[in-house]
């Protein structure tokens, strides 16, 4: 097999280095394969409670009969059938009783002889000379120590004989079968309390980076925690592995290598996250190929998210190290990792289920690479609806709040809006919301959702910005949209965006304001009108904005006119990045709420008090989990709990029809 060059780990390592040849998913999946299998499979015997979830690793024939002996199926008499073939309710049979009661777990004593009968238990042994067994129902008390029978037999009837079940000898388990609660009965019912199954692998998980912190500790400036680390062992666990976190370690080539060759020494598997991208700082790929023959056969994928994806094989054991970014790093953990370890673990494949759905908007792609794009699944008019998640590679929460993902392929720049498309589901079935909210984000929300949470209700809320909320209901994708539109014509907020099918919901007030950062004399006791011309006179002076469609940028629009300061094109999606922005210093104003303006620690100045409003979609205003939104909106709870968060109730809700 033919393998790339090892890169010259001699060299100052102070720039931006290229991968090595970019491949295909397909071709990076079968080199990384053509390597590592065919192999044999670790095994070891374990006690049936302590194989849970393992495939077993031989075939398992059964030692004995199940049931070992000929047994009852009811309670009743053991008979013999020739007896009592002519009983009726007229003309019953009279059969003497032996002296003995056969319950389970009782060997039989006295035979059936013709004319008599023994009392049985469900799950007895059936007595010599019987041959069926009539239930206590259709008899009848008798003088003399005897029953009346009342209905006749044919012989067998409510006897389950030896080996009807299982017989010995049978092939009971397939070696790959994974052993479930049924399949532990199976074997505990032939006896058998040990079992020789695939060991599960063991994987060992190692995060890399100098910003990285674990949970818990105090995070320092520029630092982010590490998520991936608890991420990837997780998942290795719920696809049959043994996995140990061993910590994050710093870009220090050499302490890193010392911690990798442990690692992989003491375990059948290696991954890393981060180290992939060949910036100055990463390393990993550098040492990988130092650990074992072949070393790597694929670095660099052309999948988006999952570019900086290494795969090596080092002395016959596979080590992986996965892109930093938390989405790139599960998706293709999931991908193409998954099924590696699967296949060596004795594991059979996942199954895959697939829907069909329409997708809203256009999504843009890069040309060249297969563009994998997780999205969640609403009910619309026609159908299900796919609503990309939009909040790239580095989100943590782009993977948990997914249903799936779609496809688009490295020969397209585009999905256009309106598309059809099979959505890979991450789950069997499709996880249809009760509720679903598109439109504008604010904390607030979060406070009615909790309410409708804890009385056992899903939600489903995607944040795409008013206009985009408009849009979801007027198509029928959606039960509310969120808005806080101003309408310069009216001076008025939401009602004049309302079309025919909507109505307005009235939610709470909150105020709008210019921030910076305490103590810039540039804004410091200033009015909007004086904050933003002094903003504009400084050419050092850097604004941070909001993306196109929340009613926050129609706002700053109307407040520049048709000036574009520097920072007009950095548009974040919420209020608490432009907060982050400033406080952070890398811009020096922006306009945001002032809640999220004093957890910030930030000055305010008062901008415009807005509305944050619901357009409800009017035929879906019966539906249960509609009018539980609307009674949450109402509640006193609520309302105390929006208060405090710095909002203004405007309860009781005045409707305005579209």
């Amino acid at each position: 097999m033919t393998r790339s060059t090892r890169p010259d780990t001699s060299q100052e390592h102070t720039g931006q280095e290229q991968f090595l040849t970019v491949l295909s998913r397909d071709e990076a999946l079968a080199r990384f394969e053509a390597v590592l299998f065919p192999r044999t499979t670790p095994t070891e015997e374990l006690m049936l409670a302590d194989a849970l979830g393992l495939p077993l690793a031989d075939d398992v024939t059964a030692p004995i009969d199940v049931p070992p002996f000929d047994r009852s199926n009811v309670d009743g008499f053991a008979v013999r059938a020739a007896d009592i073939a002519t009983a009726s309710e007229a003309l019953p049979a009279r059969l003497l009783l032996n002296r003995e009661t056969i319950a389970c777990g009782v060997a039989p004593q006295i035979p059936v002889l013709a004319g008599t009968a023994t009392s049985i238990a469900t799950g007895g042994p059936v007595p010599r000379g019987a041959d069926a067994i009539v239930m206590v129902e259709h008899t009848h008390p008798a003088e003399g120590d005897a029953i009346e029978v009342r209905r006749g037999a044919s012989p067998g009837q409510f006897i389950s004989h030896a080996g009807s079940d299982i017989a010995r000898g049978e092939v009971l388990l397939r070696a790959g079968t994974v052993i479930g609660s049924r399949e532990i009965g199976m074997l505990a019912a032939c006896g058998i309390a040990l079992v020789t199954v695939a060991r599960k692998l063991r994987v060992a998980v190692l995060s890399t980076g100098d910003e990285l912190v674990q949970p818990g500790d105090t995070l320092r400036p520029a630092g982010i925690y590490d998520a991936n680390g608890a991420i990837v062992s997780a998942a290795i666990t719920e696809n049959g592995g043994q996995a140990s976190f061993l910590g994050a370690y710093p870009d220090d080539e050499a302490t890193l290598e010392a911690a990798m060759r442990e690692a992989l020494a003491a375990h059948d598997v290696l991954i890393l996250s981060g180290g992939t991208s060949k910036g100055a700082g990463d390393v990993s790929h550098r040492i990988v190929n130092r650990l074992g023959a072949p070393g790597i056969v694929a670095h660099g994928v052309a999948l988006k998210p999952g570019k900086p994806l290494c795969l090596a094989v080092c002395d016959g054991k596979p080590v992986v190290v996965l892109p930093g970014f938390p989405t790139s790093a599960m998706f293709t953990f999931h991908d193409m990792i998954v099924p590696v370890l699967r296949r060596m673990a004795g594991l059979p494949p996942r199954t895959e289920a697939k829907v069909a759905a329409k997708v809203p908007l256009r999504i843009q792609s890069e040309l060249g690479r297969t563009e994998f794009v997780m999205v969640s699944l609403v009910e619309g008019e026609q159908g299900l609806v796919a609503y990309p998640t939009g909040k790239g590679s580095g989100a943590i929460t782009s993977f948990a709040q997914a249903d799936g993902f779609i496809s688009i392929e490295a020969l397209a720049d585009n999905m256009p809006a309106g598309s059809e498309a099979s959505v890979t589901l991450f789950t069997p079935h499709v996880r249809v919301p009760d509720l679903v909210v598109i439109g504008s984000n604010c904390t607030g929300l979060d406070l009615v959702v909790g309410i409708l949470f804890r009385a056992g209700l899903t939600v489903r809320s995607i944040a795409v910005g008013s206009l985009g909320g408009l849009a979801a209901a007027r198509r029928g994708e959606c039960d509310i949209a969120p808005i806080h539109l101003f309408d310069a014509k009216t001076q008025s907020y939401n009602a004049p965006f309302l079309s025919e099918g909507l109505e307005l919901v009235q939610g709470w007030r909150r105020m709008q304001g210019i921030v910076y950062r305490p103590g810039d004399l540039r804004f410091q006791g200033t009015d909007p009108e004086e904050a933003v011309r002094a903003a504009l006179a400084d050419p050092n002076c850097m604004m941070v904005n909001r993306n196109q469609g929340s009613g926050t940028r129609i706002l700053i629009d109307q407040l520049l006119g048709a000036a574009r300061p520097d920072g007009y094109w950095n548009q974040p999606r919420s209020h608490n990045a432009v907060a982050a922005a400033v406080a952070q210093n890398r811009a020096d104003w922006g306009v945001t709420i002032a809640p999220v303006a004093r957890s910030a620690g930030l000055g305010f100045i008062a901008l415009k008090e807005e509305h944050y409003d619901f357009a409800l979609v009017s035929a879906r205003k019966q539906r249960p989990a509609v009018q539980a939104f609307l009674t949450a909106l109402a509640s006193p709870e609520f309302n105390e709990a929006v208060e405090r968060m710095g909002f203004y109730p405007t309860w009781p809700s005045v409707r305005y029809p579209g």
